[in-house]
């Protein structure tokens, strides 16, 4: 059966027919993303020949939730089932004034970041827009979220990397974005890249965009190349020029991320040398420091260290800490999809060859 979801009004009216009204089109279009509705044959406003015969050809498409696990910070990490019974991770974050939502944008990741465990897993496929905007819907749901009610941040920042999938993650943009639609504001939508320079160009033309973060990570090319290998093809210099051309919209910030590691782009020169390179630049820093597991090489600053660093750059800019949410439940990218891996593994006698990675991922607050 085929999935509706991932399709706006005027593809959903064609699929109708020209033998119905329009009024139909967007009958349906609302209960799907407004009124999230899970069953074709509950959208009531429909007459209900209409309603069987939709259902007896689509479903609306939702993933299903595989499992999840709940932190004592409130923190919900879901690990979610594809039709192809692949799986991508959603998190759930609560704040006092706001809710967090982490969505994926492929399953894995291309990248290979060298602290990051979903870049280990590699790149399996892009998310349709379908799929993507399944993952806020079946997270709205749960939590029974309400965009007209409550503020609702959305990041683009669990697994894969947005910019190489970016026809899905504008289309599913504006389907979250469409006040008829599931109602999202845009300016608490955020993307996150590691910095694929042609596709930011790309993104900087598109009318209805999320807000830009770039995963910086590093103050030098040759640091740089080697936490993230993608920065072999676009250098630093080339980055921030990308980004002095941006076009930032009246009420917006570049975000810039970087992920502190012991006595590896901590120091004080580093932090420096990051307000040179961005300080001139509308833009906002986060901080995060290493989320720390098994198999990793690398360690997380102290407090004392960190503090330090945000000392020396928020002289220049704007600059905040952001600790990783919900460790005690597998918190980092790629964490809970590679430990259900390997349980997949052990149950078939395999040895499995993902005890060694030495990649992580933070998940932002």
């Amino acid at each position: 059966m085929v999935g509706l979801l991932g399709l706006d009004a005027d593809e959903l009216a064609a699929l109708l027919g020209a033998e119905l009204p329009r009024y139909r089109a967007r009958q349906l279009y609302h209960a799907i993303y407004r009124q999230r509705v899970a069953d074709l044959e509950a959208i009531t406003p429909l007459p209900l020949e209409l309603r069987r015969k939709l259902a007896a050809t689509y479903r609306v498409g939702l993933p299903e939730i595989e499992r999840y696990y709940e932190s004592a910070d409130g923190t919900r990490r879901y690990l979610l089932r594809l039709e192809d019974q692949r799986t991508v991770e959603a998190v759930f974050m609560p704040g006092a004034t706001h809710a967090t939502l982490c969505i994926s944008t492929q399953v894995g990741c291309p990248v290979g970041c060298r602290f990051c465990m979903t870049g280990a897993l590699g790149l399996e496929r892009n998310l349709t827009a379908g799929e993507i905007v399944g993952q806020v819907i079946v997270l709205m749901r749960e939590h029974n979220l309400r965009p007209e009610e409550q503020r609702i941040n959305l990041v683009m920042m669990g697994q894969g990397e947005p910019l190489l999938n970016l026809p899905n993650v504008l289309k599913a943009t504006r389907l979250l974005a469409d006040p008829e639609g599931v109602g999202l504001s845009l300016r608490r939508m955020t993307l996150s890249t590691v910095g694929i320079i042609p596709k930011i160009h790309e993104l900087a033309q598109a009318e209805i965009r999320p807000k830009l973060a770039i995963s910086l990570h590093a103050t030098t090319d040759e640091l740089r190349r080697r936490l993230v290998p993608v920065a072999r093809k676009y250098p630093l210099g080339e980055l921030l020029e990308a980004c002095r051309h941006y076009p930032l919209r009246s009420w917006e910030r570049l975000t810039f991320e970087y992920v502190l590691i012991r006595g590896v782009n901590d120091s004080d020169a580093d932090a420096r040398r990051l307000v040179k390179l961005i300080g001139q630049l509308r833009a906002t820093v986060n901080l995060i420091p290493l989320n720390p597991g098994p198999g990793i090489p690398y360690e997380p600053p102290t407090a004392d260290r960190v503090a330090a660093f945000q000392a020396i750059v928020q002289r220049s800019l704007p600059c905040f800490i952001r600790k990783s949410r919900g460790q005690d439940i597998y918190a980092a990218c790629g964490q809970l999809r590679r430990m259900v891996l390997e349980e997949g593994n052990q149950a078939c006698g395999a040895i499995s060859t993902l005890a060694n990675l030495s990649t992580n991922r933070t998940m932002p607050e």
